[in-house]
């Protein structure tokens, strides 16, 4: 990424698999009210602290969830809902087997996954899935094609492969402990990570 910009990172609005702490990965799953909620409150908050966010480069990930998200951002700020990058290089990490398993079932389901995940998070797969590494090709990629302050609407692995590869935060080991919340916003610039 170019030296002086900065990313608005938003992770989508939550959903009904969310709350229930179910994988999702890469299914299309809606926002739910609550997720709607915060959205707005992210919208707001761009609004209030950057008055000059309209001139951002405003880009998802293509799922259901982030688009939706980002509709509600940009209403909020007063912009145009639809108009906006769509980009799948920011889509989540592909869960593979575990999409669709709740996390509180998967030491009965898949208890060798779960060892091997803790063993090496960023290095672990899940059958016919992504791990860090390959999130992190994808991010370097989209990273290297930026050329102003952006708005990303996207997911927790995501956020979590941005700061491995943008900050100091984290070591690999340590990716899975780094916070994904829902209402607020991550601010990426030079090797720092702050949340708005």
């Amino acid at each position: 990424m170019k030296d002086g910009l900065t990313i608005y990172f938003i992770r989508h609005g939550e959903t009904d698999w969310n709350a229930e702490r179910r994988y999702q990965g890469q299914t299309d799953i809606p926002l739910n009210d609550n997720g709607r909620a915060q959205a707005r409150r992210n919208g707001e908050v761009l609004r209030t602290l950057l008055p000059g966010i309209a001139e951002a480069h405003f880009v998802s990930s293509p799922l259901e969830r982030t688009r939706e998200t980002m509709q509600i951002v940009r209403a909020t700020l007063g912009l145009a809902p639809e108009q906006f990058e769509v980009d799948r290089r920011i889509i989540e990490l592909n869960y593979g087997h575990w999409e669709g398993q709740l996390a509180s079932d998967l030491m009965h389901t898949d208890p060798e996954g779960i060892a091997a995940r803790a063993a090496d998070p960023y290095l672990w797969r899940p059958r016919g899935g992504e791990n860090y590494v390959d999130i992190s090709r994808r991010l370097a990629d989209w990273l290297a094609t930026l050329t102003r302050d952006t708005v990303a609407v996207s997911h927790g692995g995501v956020s979590r492969a941005l700061r491995s590869i943008l900050t100091d935060d984290v070591g690999r080991a340590d990716i899975l402990d780094l916070d994904v919340p829902q209402d607020r916003i991550l601010v990426l610039k030079g090797r720092q990570s702050s949340w708005i």
